[in-house]
């Protein structure tokens, strides 16, 4: 199949329209099989849950062209098992395994031409999306729900690349509070983190970094990404917190990290640490890595690299993992599924 005629190597990170979804319906106690579809809205009674009590929670991943021409997608039962987390803490009906990993497969074989191909820097995109359909107007879970999955090509999350960014610690607003919902991927999470990144960045900053919301002394995570530090005699630190999402790609780091000897560790980070550390990053899906230039820290400023260029840990992190999603070299933790063509 060829690939559609897009310049792939100048995309940015952003909602492009593809071929179809793939949306189940859960409702009576069982999903149903699934039906991929070519609009791109959503018939809706305004009375779902999801609209009105938060019963929404969300899946970012994925799909590579590897070097030898096999399409995989990267830790995709890990999202799996994270989603089921999520709709578990907010009493909703968990998708399985299985269904979650087929769902996938299926919609990227639907959209099999847009598919980066190896080489260009970018990869396809894969949001899974978990709602409340079912009308409810008293508090409570809803009687019906829709798992729907869709893919776009994608270029670099920040404009810049694989470049350092500025951060601030952000003091007067909390991302999430102890026993809350900070460790699931619910949208309102992110709703709530927009107040720190739009007055980070009408500072300067490219992005916020959060402190916890009980002592407000410790590093929690970044607006959209979990935070690492490395020391001075390199080991990899990030932070362990209750209200930190765990991300799949920092998981992925410590083993990475550990594996080259870095001797990672997560436990509680206080803040005045940015100023001892020699290399620093925030990680997620989208970005994979984005290498910390400087944290601005109320007078104070902790700067790791000058100019363009990352830090040297940093820079051997992000280099080895995307080798493994693209197949550069052995993939030896077993990350990477095969998709087969269509």
């Amino acid at each position: 199949m060829t690939r559609a005629n897009l310049n792939w190597k100048q995309l940015g990170f952003g909602y492009m329209k593809t071929n179809h979804n793939i949306r189940y319906i859960w409702k009576d106690g069982a999903w149903d099989a699934g039906t991929l579809h070519a609009e791109d809205v959503l018939p809706m009674h305004m009375a779902a849950t999801c609209l009105h009590y938060g019963q929404e929670i969300f899946e970012g991943l994925k799909v590579f062209a590897q070097k030898n021409g096999d399409i995989t997608m990267f830790r995709a039962d890990e999202n799996a098992r994270r989603m089921n987390r999520s709709a578990e803490k907010v009493f909703m009906q968990q998708v399985p395994e299985e269904l979650f990993l087929d769902a996938i497969a299926r919609v990227v074989r639907a959209n099999w031409e847009y598919v980066p191909p190896y080489g260009t820097g970018a990869s396809l995109y894969v949001r899974a999306l978990l709602i409340g359909t079912g009308a409810q107007i008293g508090v409570k879970p809803a009687d019906e729900y829709t798992f729907l999955v869709f893919v776009m090509p994608v270029g670099p999350y920040f404009k810049s690349g694989f470049e350092p960014i500025r951060l601030v610690v952000e003091e007067e607003f909390d991302r999430a509070a102890p026993n809350g919902v900070g460790d699931i991927k619910v949208g309102g999470n992110y709703a709530a983190g927009l107040r720190g990144s739009v007055k980070a960045r009408a500072a300067g900053y490219t992005e916020a970094l959060y402190l916890d919301a009980r002592e407000k002394k410790y590093i929690e995570e970044s607006g959209p990404a979990n935070f690492f530090g490395i020391t001075k005699d390199g080991q990899y630190v990030t932070p362990h917190s209750p209200s930190i999402l765990p991300s799949i790609t920092n998981m992925s780091l410590v083993q990475i990290a550990e594996d080259m000897g870095m001797r990672p560790v997560r436990r509680p980070v206080p803040v005045e640490e940015i100023f001892d550390f020699v290399d620093a990053g925030t990680c997620g899906t989208a970005a994979v890595i984005t290498p910390v230039k400087s944290i601005a820290y109320r007078d104070r400023e902790a700067v790791y690299c000058n100019g363009t260029q990352p830090g040297e840990y940093c820079a051997k992190l992000y280099q080895q993992l995307v080798a493994i999603q693209l197949g550069e070299v052995p993939d030896v933790y077993g990350w990477n599924r095969k998709i087969t063509p269509p």
